[in-house]
């Protein structure tokens, strides 16, 4: 945000909101938006590979650990998991890489 105030010349003194500086700016999403579509992408290419592929293997592995007292961390499945339920894609919808793209939002602007 801090690049597109300098860009807009918005001070944070002016108290103008990060959603009215996107708005002026012409910036769809935010970087979180983006970081999550680029991980349902790495998750769909991962799920489409082999089983016995390393990052497949890796990504299916449970530690066998016990976890530490207190409230569990968030880990990255299910940020996938919501993820995916917000956009409305299903488990198996990965294995076609066309429908996938879309439902992730991934669609390339034609000029």
């Amino acid at each position: 945000m801090d690049a597109l105030r300098r860009s807009a010349r918005i001070s944070r003194m002016e108290r103008i909101r990060n959603q009215e500086v996107r708005n002026q700016m012409g910036v769809e999403g935010t970087i979180m938006d983006g970081i999550e579509r680029k991980q349902l992408i790495w998750y769909g290419h991962v799920q489409r590979m082999g089983q016995s592929r390393l990052p497949k293997i890796t990504m299916e592995w449970i530690p066998n650990m016990r976890r530490r007292r207190g409230r569990p961390r968030k880990n990255w499945m299910e940020e996938i998991r919501n993820a995916m339920r917000d956009r409305n894609l299903q488990a198996g919808q990965w294995k076609d890489r066309k429908q996938w793209i879309l439902g992730i939002g991934q669609r390339r602007r034609t000029f």
